[in-house]
């Protein structure tokens, strides 16, 4: 049996007939389904197995249901805003896909939530773009503060009591790495949950549905009723968002209601090879809690965010391991040169820098050196008779737990040493690497939770365990003992034991494998002996400097280097010659390569210094790193820094005001004007996220006029930052440090690096003088007042005239008229209803932005269409143009749904435009009406209307047809009433096209209406 949580109802519908398959018990009630009344009867459940699943909804929501229902990925479309037949009670529909059908999942939308349309869906993403700003600001290389900063925006945005960020480990068990909490809770920071917790099912679920809620765990769950010759399984419910669960687990932690989202990186859930569930964030409640859909999407949203954030860092890692492998390289190298094994452990670098440790142990011939954390003396010398003892057959051991490894002194070594790596480099001798526990005592006692007894046993276990050994660093480590072991070869064939005829073959191998790996490594390694003559050079050096290796091999070292390095080279050799070893030199070899212009090659050097068994220095070796790309873009960037720092700063009123904005929206220039123009200084402004901390709606800061221009200016920001191709311009408004609001056109352009990738926002303010800029400001507010006066004076004298028609109308109605009498005296009723709409209701910007609420009211769609053709009556008898009307029968006798005023204000606009611009006794102009009734529940029909208006080439000028789909600052007449139109179509849901053809041209307008009756 399914069960769902029952703040919200679920219904499944089959894709094709969306006939009810499965239904929730609270559906009914919660859709105020079930009749007050006392049912007859003939009255039938309104909601069963097999009901049109469509006829439970407004006859517009089942309109978007079935529209939805057509998309491919129909979770794109997540919300829908949707009411219900019987009651105007608005819900968001959450629609998923399975095997069974289709899944609609209602919530109810709170008293306190705006429903959301086209401008709340801005709205859920403002929720999260303050959280998103200050997480994509954020300096790399810090992990941890990514977790804090994740937790408490989180917390800040949902309010719950405890918010914290789990990481999985390679062993799937989970660790509470962050955490912020109510102040008087105790802190759950990490704490190790073990992989059973989290099954894999469960994380299988996670992947589906990234945000998961649990408002209430002892509310009681409502079943699902199903058909079950069509569902013989239960219905899947693994992408809901209703999911019921078990609470009681919930309920030890203290909690009632959660919050759990999911961290997934590297490609989508659809991609499943390519993703990885690297954690979740947790959010837990004392008491129940409900979040809203919105919100719910702006933590989701937050975290895509925080999971690509959380692949840079942990790109940033692997770049850093490559590193480190390099480095092992190096060391490896110049371990070979030194003498082994006490060289390795009294010199620098040493055996600690091979590996990740806390410390390191050398016992030969019965002597002990110790590095770091280790054991006692006593301690390592037991330690090495049980490895002979019970490990005398191999070459070393590697664990992460010397407890479960069987050591019995091991209960002895306290928490300092948990895990260890040791090798074998003569029967009796070793070289041992220690780390210390991993789990964090402090935040997994069992007294700061009600734990379970297995979660108690798990984090016993665990304390006694180290972080494991890498790949990385047992091959290291390996081969370091293969060195060590050739070092001792003398003393290991005097021993005459098996283990050198194990080794012999193993010491030829690595030989032949170090001189491979110099000779292929990815840095160039160059030797020179003793005179300073080149006895060493790598294929990566050669492939740098153009001289191959036969050239190069007994030629001076001075000879292949720029004259300007030559005393640096000679000086780091002399150095060496006494035995020390220099760091990160520079220096700069001669470029022997045939391309043109081609510069000297750039390298940073490391010293390593070769001895014989007497210590004294016979060779050099010098493994250096190729710098000369960075070099160059350095020097660039510096000569360029130097170059715009002094013109961007320089005090002249030439400069424009101009501030700069890198890839994250941090501030990084602020230059003079722009102090001088909002009075904020530069120190105030670099560094702070530049929409939201240096222009806020606050009082600190530079404030905005209002909340709607600091979005105007981050969806500036984001467009440019996608890599859009031109330039942004805005009109600004903000006020300065004397509270004056400045008007300004902010003109912003991306900025590209080397790579041309766009790393920042570059952004110029336009200002006027202080003289003219308050005489626009004056001249701007009157033309305004008097815009308004003109406005209000004719909209009065307009409807002067306009309520003496109306009683003129009144009047001709109560007389007998004829038939044809009364549909034109119809037409004109209809014509001055669109009249009065239009002088009524003048908020263009509802309209541009889209979010403009239609009526939807019953319409006769003939009267509506003589109305619309009455219109363009005038214009094609003054230009002499023949209008003709092609409609079938059919769609004469429909009464439709829907916004009959503005659907004629949007249809005669096109139409007189059409008129107006076809030349002079020529036409005809055709509007040509195609509908099709489409049945999409027993009882619902949907009427989908093509209008083509057709007229002769060329047709309506290509800079109006410009005019109507992107807006202009000063449009004309015909392109203004155009885009407004092409604005009214989309808000009714239709679309429009502008179709040209070799003789003629063509308006395409689609259209949808609910039928009310044919």
């Amino acid at each position: 049996m399914q069960l769902i949580q029952p703040f919200g109802c679920l219904i499944a519908v089959e894709r094709e007939t969306f006939a009810v398959i499965a239904f929730s018990e609270n559906a009914p009630e919660m859709l105020e389904l079930t009749s007050l009344a006392v049912p007859s009867i003939e009255q039938q459940e309104i909601l069963s197995i097999g009901t049109d699943g469509r006829a439970i909804f407004h006859p517009r929501s089942a309109t978007a249901l079935q529209r939805a229902a057509a998309v491919d990925d129909v979770s794109l479309l997540n919300p829908i805003l949707v009411r219900g037949k019987n009651s105007s009670k608005p819900f968001y529909a959450v629609l998923h896909r399975n095997d069974a059908g289709l899944m609609i999942e209602l919530e109810p939308v709170q008293p306190s939530d705006t429903p959301v349309t086209a401008a709340g869906a801005l709205k859920s993403y403002k929720l999260a773009a303050k959280a998103i700003s200050r997480l994509q600001s954020l300096p790399s290389g810090n992990i941890s503060l990514l977790y804090d900063v994740i937790v408490r925006e989180v917390k800040e945005l949902t309010g719950y009591d405890r918010v914290m960020a789990c990481k999985f480990h390679e062993d799937e068990h989970l660790e509470v790495v962050s955490e912020c909490q109510r102040s008087d809770l105790k802190s759950f920071l990490g704490l190790h949950y073990p992989a059973t917790d989290i099954p894999q099912a469960s994380r299988f679920l996670l992947l589906k549905n990234k945000v998961r809620m649990i408002c209430d765990t002892s509310a009681k769950p409502v079943r699902i009723i199903q058909d079950e010759s069509r569902l013989p399984q239960p219905l899947s419910l693994c992408r809901s968002t209703l999911r019921a669960c078990h609470g009681q687990y919930l309920q030890s932690m203290g909690a009632i209601a959660s919050l759990v989202l999911s961290v997934v990186l590297n490609g989508e859930e659809e991609q499943q090879s390519g993703s990885k569930l690297w954690g979740l964030v947790v959010c837990q409640h004392g008491s129940p809690k409900f979040l809203s859909f919105p919100l719910r999407y702006a933590c989701e949203l937050l975290m895509q965010v925080f999971a690509v954030q959380l692949s840079k860092e942990v790109e940033l890692a692997a770049q850093i391991k490559e590193k480190h492998v390099l480095k092992i390289q190096t060391v490896l190298c110049d371990m070979l040169l030194r003498d082994a094994p006490v060289g390795i452990f009294s010199q620098s670098p040493n055996v600690m820098d091979l590996v990740k440790c806390d410390g390191a142990a050398l016992y030969y011939q019965e002597q002990c050196w110790r590095l770091g954390i280790t054991p006692t003396e006593e301690h390592i010398k037991d330690l090495c008779k049980w490895l002979v003892g019970f490990h005398g057959g191999t070459s070393g051991m590697i664990t992460d737990s010397l407890s479960e490894a069987g050591f019995p002194g091991a209960s002895f070594l306290g928490d300092d040493v948990c895990g260890m790596a040791a090798i074998r480099i003569t029967s009796k001798d070793f070289i041992l690497w220690f780390r210390s526990h991993d789990a964090d005592e402090g935040g997994s006692g069992s007294s700061r939770l009600r734990s379970p007894p297995f979660l108690k046993a798990f984090l016993e276990v665990n304390k006694k365990r180290s972080s494991p050994w890498e790949d990385v660093e047992m091959n290291a480590i390996h081969s370091l003992q293969l060195i060590v072991r050739n070092s001792l070869k003398e003393e290991a064939e005097g021993e005459g034991g098996s283990l050198i005829s194990q080794g012999a073959g193993e010491l030829r191998t690595v030989a032949i494998e170090l001189m491979r790996l110099i000779e292929t490594a990815a840095a160039p390694v160059v030797a020179v002996d003793s005179s300073g003559k080149v006895n060493g050079w790598n294929v990566k050096a050669e492939e740098l400097t153009g001289i191959s290796m036969e050239k190069a091999i007994g030629a001076p070292l001075v000879n292949f280097v720029e004259e300007d390095s030559v005393h640096v080279v000679r000086k780091m050799l002399s150095w060496a010659l006494q035995d020390k070893e220099e760091r990160n030199v520079e220096v700069k070899l001669k470029n022997f390569k045939s391309t043109e212009n081609a510069g000297p090659i750039i390298l940073r050097v490391n010293v390593c210094c070769a001895h014989d068994r007497q210590g004294n220095v016979i060779g050099i070796c010098l493994v250096a790193q190729d710098i000369t790309e960075e070099k160059l873009i350095l020097d660039k960037y510096a000569r360029i820094q130097g170059d715009y720092i002094s013109v961007n700063r320089h005090p002249n009123t030439l400069i424009p005001p101009i501030f700069i904005a890198n890839e994250s929206g941090i501030c990084v220039e602020w230059n003079a004007p722009m102090e001088k123009l909002t009075g904020l200084k530069r120190k105030d402004a670099v560094d702070k996220i530049l929409a939201g901390e240096v222009f806020t709606v606050k009082s600190v800061g530079c404030r905005v006029k209002d909340c709607d221009t600091l979005t105007r200016l981050r969806i500036v920001f984001n467009g440019l930052m996608a890599g859009r191709d031109d330039s942004e311009k805005l009109q600004f408004g903000f006020f300065d440090a004397n509270g004056g609001c400045v008007e300004v056109l902010l003109s912003a352009s991306k900025r590209v690096n080397a790579d041309g990738k766009v790393n920042g926002v570059v952004c110029f303010l336009h200002t006027a003088s202080s003289k003219l800029q308050r005489a626009l400001l004056l001249q701007s507010v009157s033309r305004e007042e008097e815009c308004k006066k003109r406005m209000a004076y004719v909209r009065r004298e307009v409807r002067n005239p306009f309520q003496g028609l109306v009683f003129l109308h009144s009047l001709m109605e109560a007389t007998n008229l004829t038939e044809k009498q009364t549909r034109v005296l119809k037409s004109a009723a209809l014509c001055m209803e669109q009249l009065q709409k239009i002088i009524d209701e003048v908020d263009l910007e509802s309209i541009e932005q889209c979010y403009m609420e239609m009526s939807d009211d019953k319409f006769d769609f003939v009267e509506s269409l003589e109305a619309i053709v009455s219109q363009g009556k005038p214009e094609s008898i003054f230009n002499k143009v023949p209008l003709l009307l092609e409609a079938p029968l059919e769609a004469c006798h429909m009464k439709l749904h829907g916004d009959n005023l503005r659907f004629q204000q949007t249809l005669s606009d096109f139409l007189v435009n059409t008129l107006h611009f076809t030349p002079p006794c020529e036409g005809p102009v055709l509007l040509r009406i195609t509908p099709r009734i489409e049945r999409i529940a027993m009882s619902l029909q949907i009427a989908k209307f093509e209008f083509r208006i057709i007229h002769p080439a060329p047709g309506i000028p290509d800079a109006l047809i410009r005019e109507m789909f992107q807006h202009r600052r000063e449009p004309s007449r015909e392109g203004l009433s155009l885009y407004i139109s092409q604005k009214l179509v989309k808000i009714m849901g239709g679309t429009v096209q502008y179709l040209r053809e070799a003789t003629t041209s063509s308006f395409i307008i689609i259209l949808e209406f609910p039928v009310a009756e044919i």
